[in-house]
């Protein structure tokens, strides 16, 4: 099994007793979260006990520039859960081979490409991971919008992802973006700037910074506030007004794979009825028809119809400004 420093790397090779010969072997790249890979891999082993699975897990800023780094010699053999707006980038679609996983014709075309280079069964939501017991302490408002953070009671009480590092972090600056316009948007971002602690190379470490009472919000994702509630920590997940952001998590085949067949059985797995159950213990957002949100998730204030919430995202637009935003985002606000 490959090494990398400063990532996660999970092989679900160790986990096959039954299998001290196995004839394949994948590298496949990620940026799922960490807390819902391991019990991927563990079904993934079950289904295909005769393959090595290297996982490499990665933010989906740095997945983007692994690829791009290894353009002349691809590494991987699938690309799996990643932000669909990063994998538009014209240089990746490149490094893509079409391919139908067996069982993505049920996705609705805006979830899969008309190509076939990806599809996107799950996606995942931004949501304001706000403390109760801090905001009570501290005296603060419940804030149900954007605007609300501008108030200067919130000073250093506010983490956000930084969106040149993670998917996350886009995901709320293109939902604001899109949502009000560049001008009222861009505005929107600097009126919080103020009140900014730290902005974060990670999306779920803003909700999990604040849950345990380091500070009052954090602008972070859905998942980590349901999982957040359901542990029992005193924590409120909130959608913020005029649409939340999301994001689809795609995966697709490597042109370069030299183990294609392992690969499409991969990917065919992804879309299988054990894994869409899965699906329903780790996302917010499902794409598969009939398929329902976890018991935790309507706990935690899920709405039963997501589109309520979702801001109108054009994702060949976010995949367009991507740069330019990420740009003008590190000239205005990057610290």
């Amino acid at each position: 099994m490959n090494t990398w420093t400063q990532t996660t790397a999970l092989s679900i090779a160790a986990l096959c007793l039954a299998a001290p010969t196995l004839a394949d072997e994948l590298t496949v790249y990620t940026a799922l979260e960490e807390e819902e890979i391991a019990a991927y891999v563990e079904a993934a082993q079950a289904a295909m006990p005769d393959t090595e699975i290297n996982v490499l897990r990665l933010s989906t800023g740095k997945l983007g520039a692994r690829l791009l780094a290894e353009a002349e010699n691809p590494q991987a053999d699938v690309i799996w859960g990643w932000a669909v707006s990063a994998m538009m980038d014209p240089q990746i679609l490149e490094m893509l081979e079409p391919y139908e996983a067996a069982g993505s014709d049920v996705l609705p075309e805006k979830f899969r490409s008309g190509d076939g280079k990806w599809f996107a069964p799950i996606g995942y939501m931004g949501a304001f991971c706000v403390n109760t017991a801090r905001l009570e302490e501290k005296g603060l408002p419940m804030p149900s919008s954007w605007a609300d953070l501008e108030d200067p009671a919130f000073k250093d009480e506010i983490l956000m992802p930084d969106p040149n590092s993670s998917g996350t972090g886009y995901l709320h600056v293109n939902a604001v973006l899109q949502s009000m316009g560049e001008e009222a948007g861009w505005a929107q971002l600097a009126a919080v700037d103020p009140n900014m602690a730290q902005y974060t190379s990670s999306g779920s470490k803003p909700c999990k910074s604040a849950r345990v009472g380091e500070y009052t919000v954090g602008i972070s994702l859905a998942f980590t506030a349901m999982q957040s509630i359901e542990e029992g920590y005193p924590l409120a997940m909130v959608f913020p007004e005029g649409g939340v952001g999301y994001e689809l998590e795609a995966s697709g085949l490597m042109a370069s794979s030299d183990n294609k067949e392992a690969a499409k059985a991969f990917l065919d797995w992804t879309m299988s009825d054990e894994v869409i159950g899965l699906y329903q213990t780790y996302k917010a957002l499902i794409t598969v028809p009939g398929v329902d949100a976890s018991e935790a998730a309507e706990k935690a204030g899920l709405p039963a119809e997501i589109s309520t919430i979702l801001a109108d995202v054009d994702f060949v637009k976010a995949a367009e400004d991507q740069m330019a935003v990420k740009d003008k985002w590190k000239e205005k606000f990057g610290r």
